[in-house]
């Protein structure tokens, strides 16, 4: 799998206790993409941290990859 992800956050969104079921407790919901548990948080957004924020990358099957852009002259 695939998957190429703009990052807008550098973690999870932690749901309040307000917003759940009082039988399920805490949880949080994966903002980078990379979880395998998508949507909930499996702590993957780790393997994120020190992304240079200029530079795009792709995960293949959890490697991560650093990837270009080229843009043509119209």
């Amino acid at each position: 799998m695939a998957r190429e992800v703009t990052h807008t956050a550098t973690g999870p969104k932690i749901i309040t206790p307000e917003d759940i079921d009082d039988e399920k407790g805490d949880v949080a919901i994966c903002l980078c993409g990379l979880s395998g548990s998508y949507p909930f948080c499996d702590g993957s957004h780790q393997r994120a941290e020190d992304e240079d924020p200029d530079e795009r990358y792709k995960y293949v099957d959890g490697e991560r990859r650093r990837i270009s852009i080229a843009f043509e002259d119209s």
